[in-house]
């Protein structure tokens, strides 16, 4: 893949927020996005030490998988140190980098990415997934294990898989709580870029057929993981 990137890396926290607050207003939270994509990504990161402060060794992933049979396609990985600090609500910045070198490395280029992170569903309306999206032009999404803004209604949310609830922060709706699977915890979708909300959960659901979480996010977890533990010995 080729990636051009519109900006330096921010050397503080002021700088940070500004390149969110300027990228911002060019997500697209409206898609639709693919009806039928051939090939989904799934984008993961794994850390050493406790995970917060720079110098940090970080190992990322992106998995491409052919999105009818769930099979790896392609698959890539880049180590480095963090060189930005954890922030609540910069995360993206920790991961960023090597993400992107890892999705430089790519042969071929996903209809949609899945991150393992928000999007729309962030303070600043501007998480990983829009970032993402907004740097490479891709549809892109946000599935995260957890919601870091807003909350849902635990009681409009059904028990069985499809069910889902919307997520709001402020009265504003930033994503959606989705149960994947009967019975067992949702997860929290929300929009990248270039997808509508609808959408990045029909995808979320048809990527998760037997866990929780998405094949998207199993594969890249479980490489990054492998690709840390070969960096460390």
């Amino acid at each position: 893949m080729r990636i051009q990137l519109p900006h330096a890396w921010p050397a503080d926290a002021a700088e940070a927020v500004a390149i969110q607050d300027r990228l911002r207003p060019l997500a697209d939270h409206t898609g639709p996005g693919p009806a039928a994509p051939a090939l989904l990504a799934g984008l993961d990161v794994a850390y050493a030490g406790d995970g917060g402060g720079t110098d940090d060794l970080l190992a990322a992933a992106v998995v491409v998988l052919d999105a009818r049979t769930l099979e790896v396609v392609e698959q890539a990985t880049a180590v480095g140190r963090a060189t930005f600090p954890y922030v609540p609500g910069l995360f993206a910045f920790r991961e960023l980098p090597l993400l992107i070198e890892a999705l430089k490395s790519l042969e071929h280029t996903p209809d949609v990415m899945l991150c393992d992170g928000q999007g729309f569903a962030h303070p600043r309306r501007f998480g990983l997934a829009c970032h993402l999206g907004v740097l490479t032009g891709l549809p892109t999404a946000g599935v995260a294990k957890t919601p870091f803004t807003g909350g849902y209604d635990p009681a409009a949310l059904g028990t069985r898989r499809g069910a889902s609830a919307d997520l709001t922060d402020g009265g504003e709706r930033v994503g959606r709580a989705l149960r994947t699977q009967d019975g067992v915890k949702p997860v929290y979708v929300s929009t990248g870029h270039a997808i509508d909300l609808d959408t990045a959960c029909r995808l979320t659901l048809a990527a998760a057929p037997a866990y929780r979480l998405p094949q998207t996010t199993r594969l890249a977890d479980r490489l990054s993981r492998d690709a840390l533990k070969a960096a460390t010995g």
